[in-house]
């Protein structure tokens, strides 16, 4: 995946870990996507968009 359509929280290609894509069609890598998840009250928004 090119380095522009890299998750926006570590910035890291997603070659090394799975990418999950949300409805608003912004990637994000599994493990990033799991901590803000985790890390909050979970919401239906993309952390991203909003949307």
């Amino acid at each position: 995946m090119a380095f522009d359509g890299c998750c926006s929280d570590c910035k890291r290609p997603g070659d090394d870990c799975p990418l999950i894509w949300g409805a608003c069609d912004h990637a994000f890598h599994l493990h990033c996507i799991l901590k803000w998840v985790n890390s909050q009250t979970p919401q239906a928004n993309c952390p991203m968009c909003r949307r």
